[in-house]
């Protein structure tokens, strides 16, 4: 028996370690900004895993994923676990950044616990919207990832704050709250954050002054990347978002397909016999007398 055969027979137990040289942890992230490289970030929203695939292979470096797609909060978080480890299964080494609802960490010891099943998922990283400073240390203490979101708080914490989506830090005062609150939760553990809706100025102060990754958001400057939502990237939006590019249309790709399809379909080129098989020429005619028989 060759010696990587008997290996595998004297050490039949796979790799014990969670890690991968292959996925895009912290501190690859963290990596990228020390050496000036660009992060890029997706968003898939609505759409499914293959569009993660897509990134995925494509070079994309993080994947922001929502929470699971459940009627409500609780419903969210029962499929937790099953929603992130589908997502891993198709994009093996993007980070999966994942994105908590609040009634996952309104109590930190929860927090904690939830957290701890989001990373056993497949999550590389937490985002907890709006986490308070005292809940963020407490999980960070014990070994979670946070990446977290300062500027304009997406979700239903934006009505509340802020009166609605809109750019902040437009004043002095303003920009200064945006900068202590990024400040304060890199001092807490926070290992690399999203900026979203401020000005281009506030953008580049946050990111030289911060040590952690920042992430742009419709904000620009001297991010240490851009994040975009694939409605936006495919051209799905009704009302494109001035800060986003469409770089290719989804649905008009999609019509051309069905279309091609529809089309040959009706015109006969399709079906063909190369696309099916043909029985057998004596089990053919058994069956035919069975018909007739019948």
């Amino acid at each position: 028996m060759a010696d990587q055969d008997m290996s595998k027979v004297l050490h039949p137990l796979p790799k014990m370690s969670m890690g991968s040289k292959a996925r895009k942890t912290i501190h690859y992230l963290q990596k990228l900004k020390d050496e000036g490289t660009k992060i890029v970030q997706h968003c898939p929203a609505m759409l499914s895993p293959i569009f993660t695939f897509a990134a995925d292979m494509a070079g994309v470096d993080i994947n922001r994923l929502p929470p699971g797609q459940g009627a409500g909060a609780d419903e969210s978080l029962r499929v937790s676990s099953t929603w992130i480890a589908s997502w891993r299964q198709m994009a093996p080494r993007i980070h999966i950044n994942y994105v908590a609802d609040t009634i996952t960490f309104a109590k930190k010891e929860e927090g904690l616990a939830n957290f701890a099943r989001f990373h056993s998922a497949g999550a590389d990283s937490i985002l907890p919207m709006g986490v308070n400073n005292e809940t963020l240390k407490f999980v960070a203490d014990n070994y979670c990832t946070i990446y977290g979101h300062v500027g304009a708080i997406s979700g239903w914490q934006t009505l509340g704050a802020f009166g609605g989506y809109k750019r902040l830090g437009k004043t002095a005062e303003d920009a200064l709250k945006v900068f202590k609150m990024a400040y304060e939760y890199q001092e807490n553990g926070m290992k690399a954050m999203s900026i979203e809706l401020v000005p281009i100025e506030v953008t580049n102060i946050v990111a030289k002054k911060l040590h952690v990754p920042v992430i742009g958001i419709a904000a620009g400057g001297a991010a240490d990347g851009s994040e975009m939502v694939d409605a936006d990237t495919f051209g799905l939006m009704a009302k494109p978002a001035s800060h986003a590019k469409t770089y290719a249309s989804l649905v008009q790709f999609a019509m051309e397909a069905y279309g091609k399809w529809a089309n040959d379909v009706r015109t006969g080129v399709y079906p063909t016999d190369d696309t099916g098989f043909h029985m057998d020429e004596a089990e053919l005619s058994k069956f035919v007398d069975a018909v007739e028989k019948f």
